[in-house]
């Protein structure tokens, strides 16, 4: 909630957003940080459960957020034209919910006045992401990951299956 009653996400289309308007619609669940999977032949993009190396999972917060694609060049800067067009945003993502003229969640900080609720909500990747150091295309197909709708609209992440340990 906005303390001085400008609601500039309800008002303003993405492309008029100021540089502090556009960062404060970021909801912070990160999961645009996970590294994802895209089957060339579907075009399908499926999520893992691995951060981004720039990633702190416990803040859900980049460590190098103004350098962040140098350091990382697969890094994409969203924009009000890529909004619609990337397939890999969360549908709770709050840029892809105003592109679509969508309200925010009640846990979006905009709304409820409090950054820890996406978080509490279950929307966000802490607690459910892990950190590895240069993750070859096998590590990632081993920690491919399912997102599924709740009741409450946020999406949650079911862990990886248990490895099979080789029996028949």
């Amino acid at each position: 909630m906005t303390t001085n009653g400008d609601r500039f996400w309800e008002t303003t289309d993405l492309a008029s957003l100021d540089e502090a308007q556009w960062e404060a619609l970021c909801d912070g669940c990160a999961r645009c940080c996970l590294q994802k999977l895209a089957d060339a032949d579907t075009g399908d993009v499926y999520y893992t459960d691995v951060a981004c190396g720039l990633l702190d999972i416990a803040t859900c917060r980049c460590t190098d957020y103004s350098r962040r694609r140098h350091r990382m060049p697969a890094c994409i800067q969203l924009t009000p034209e890529r909004v619609l067009s990337s397939p890999w945003l969360p549908a709770t993502c709050a840029y892809r919910l105003r592109a679509l003229g969508r309200p925010l969640p009640r846990w979006h900080h905009l709304i409820s006045g409090n950054r820890n609720d996406v978080h509490a909500s279950g929307a966000s990747i802490r607690g459910k992401a892990v950190s590895m150091a240069d993750p070859t295309d096998a590590d990632l197909m081993a920690r491919v990951i399912e997102m599924v709708q709740n009741d409450t609209g946020c999406r949650l992440f079911l862990p990886p299956p248990p490895s099979k340990g080789g029996r028949s």
